[in-house]
């Protein structure tokens, strides 16, 4: 009889691993595509160290007794307040925390309450942070959850315990209530029946929004190509390329006549080519990351050279498409391939170390749970990724929404960024397990690990200058995580910081009211500055940062001419149809 280790047989290991995937992926389903032993893990190790940490739970009592006194100061000038009088705050909020801005916040007995909230708040703060042995990640995801907690007993969300809102329900006699369930009502049914938001019908696609002249002169099962024309007698040679992410769809870049930065770019004498991406199905199953970089990327320029011949392209990325053209830019220079002039990232991270607190939601459990759910469906839903964005900042995505439209019975007016924001899209599941692993967990990108082609390729390759766009508020990009690219490549980069966030940040035009920005350039080799000393020492400029950028585009492009005809179709890119295609309208 022999001895030794036997081999597991082959088919056992699969049949096993279909049970575990299948069990995965139902357990995803019941949990809202959240890993619940992710975060029991966390809790495990929050609370086994805060256990043997004596000084820890000791600061925490003195910090208890503190509140104590504080709140007891405030009972007993209660005679004060009760004659119509104020007490001064022991507490104040974060500076971004509007929800006891009101001055009825301020008078008995809601002073008591906003006060006992804060403090609370506080505490669990300081109790789920900065204790001894725990990890980064863990600390973040417990400190995370207290505050999605206690947001939940948040004296703003109650009826009774909000004095906004009863003085508002005071005034209308109640009927801000009636037209809140009225409200709900709609949004349930809306929910059930797969509709979109209310409001969203006064922004169609192809009537009010997305409607820049263009002509699709490229469609494969990934994408179509739009061509848009100057609108000016002459044109740069040089054209945009534009890839937008795929997680979203085109025309953000396209909204209203007044907001569009193509028909800015036209306008300004570009030629402009963008990508629109399908929203893909079951059947886009095995799409990969390669297939995106060949039938998107690569597909569009070699489009984009034939119809304009011997002119190189300003490439312009917007977040997860700014990363796949810094990709396709630097696999492009490692064999010699030079037809880009220049790189333009849109809120586009290149190095996910630090990638915001999305990486509340990314881990070996996390992803794996999202791989085991992904490949039962062949794809991870627009639902799925709206959830994450909306825990991220529940304040204002979830619990004002109750409170205006359900409570105050106030619909907030529906805007075109607010209407594209809810024409969200689906992604394959082999391209999204790909790219949550090679970029967010491994990091591959920055750390020259990724391939292309089956070959590693190196940011640090790179040579065409770079224009590169973080926003202040970013929850998806954070801008010192955009920043990072400045010690990747040592190639001449500008740098902007404009207020917004990830969305409204980029789609700032000239006259928007209440905007700036920050602008620098770095030549290449000069000293490197560290985010925070940089925007300490860059002054604020008011404004769009969209003419910096225009002008950075035409200091790096040729003397413009008048357009041939031949510029405008090639024949082996015939006209398909006008702008914005089809791939857009896919639900």
């Amino acid at each position: 009889m022999k001895t030794g280790i036997y081999p597991t047989p082959p088919h056992v290991s699969t049949v096993t691993e279909g049970v575990d995937q299948h069990v995965h992926a139902a357990i995803a389903k019941l949990n809202s595509s959240l890993s619940l032993l992710s975060g029991w893990l966390a809790f495990l190790d929050w609370s086994g160290h805060l256990a043997v940490s004596p000084g820890k739970r000791l600061e925490l009592m003195e910090l208890a007794f503190e509140q104590m006194q504080y709140l007891s100061g405030h009972i007993f000038c209660t005679a004060l307040a009760a004659s119509g009088g104020q007490v001064s705050d022991c507490f104040d909020p974060r500076s971004t925390d509007h929800r006891f801005r009101a001055e009825e916040w301020h008078r008995w007995p809601f002073n008591l309450m906003q006060q006992s909230f804060l403090l609370a708040e506080h505490w669990w703060g300081t109790a789920t942070t900065k204790v001894w042995g725990v990890s980064d990640h863990h600390e973040r995801i417990v400190s995370f959850t207290a505050r999605q907690l206690l947001d939940i007993f948040s004296p703003s969300n109650g009826l009774l315990t909000n004095p906004v809102l009863l003085h508002h329900s005071t005034e209308a006699g109640g009927l801000n209530l009636l037209h809140g369930y009225l409200n709900a009502l709609d949004d349930l049914k809306r929910l059930v029946t797969g509709q979109p938001p209310a409001g969203t019908e006064d922004f169609v696609v192809g009537r009010n929004v997305a409607i820049t002249p263009g002509k699709v002169v490229l469609r494969n099962r990934l994408i179509e190509l739009i061509q848009y024309t100057p609108t000016t007698e002459k044109a740069f040679p040089e054209p945009v390329l534009i890839v937008p992410a795929w997680i979203m769809k085109y025309y953000i870049l396209d909204l209203s006549p007044q907001n569009s930065l193509i028909k800015y770019l036209v306008d300004q004498g570009h030629t402009v080519f963008c990508i629109s991406w399908k929203n893909p199905d079951a059947q886009d199953r095995d799409l990969s990351m390669d297939d995106y970089l060949e039938l998107g990327f690569h597909a569009a320029l070699n489009a984009v050279n034939a119809i304009i011949p011997g002119r190189k392209v300003h490439g312009a990325g917007y977040c997860l498409g700014g990363t796949l053209l810094a990709i396709g830019n630097a696999a492009m220079v490692r064999d010699s391939d030079h037809r880009l002039a220049s790189m333009t990232l849109f809120a586009a991270q290149t190095d996910f170390t630090e990638p915001g607190e999305l990486a509340l939601f990314i881990d070996e459990s996390q992803v794996s749970v999202l791989e085991a759910q992904m490949n039962e469906t062949g794809y991870l839903t627009a639902g799925q990724m709206v959830g994450a964005f909306q825990l991220l900042r529940s304040n204002d995505l979830v619990w004002s929404r109750i409170m205006n439209e359900y409570l105050l019975g106030e619909r907030a007016p529906m805007t075109d960024l607010m209407a594209w924001n809810a024409d969200a899209t689906r992604m394959p599941a082999r391209m999204h397990g790909q790219y949550l692993r090679h970029l967010f967990l491994n990091d591959d990108l920055s750390e020259g690990r990724y391939l292309v082609g089956g070959r590693p390729i190196s940011l640090g390759d790179i040579r065409t200058p770079v224009f590169c766009v973080g926003t202040e508020t970013d929850h998806v990009a954070p801008w010192r995580s955009v920043y990072k690219l400045h010690f990747m490549t040592t190639t001449e980069m500008t740098f902007v910081l404009t207020s917004g966030g990830h969305n409204a940040g980029i789609v700032s035009e000239p006259g928007h009211p209440q905007r700036h920005y920050r602008i620098s350039t770095n030549l290449g080799g000069d000293t490197y500055i560290a985010p925070d000393d940089w925007m300490s020492a860059t002054p604020a400029k008011e404004g769009s940062w969209w003419p910096e950028w225009s002008d950075w585009l035409k200091a790096r492009s040729a003397e413009p001419s008048v357009l041939s005809k031949s510029e405008a179709v090639a024949s082996h890119y015939p006209v398909l149809g006008d702008a914005p295609g089809q791939y857009v309208f896919q639900k």
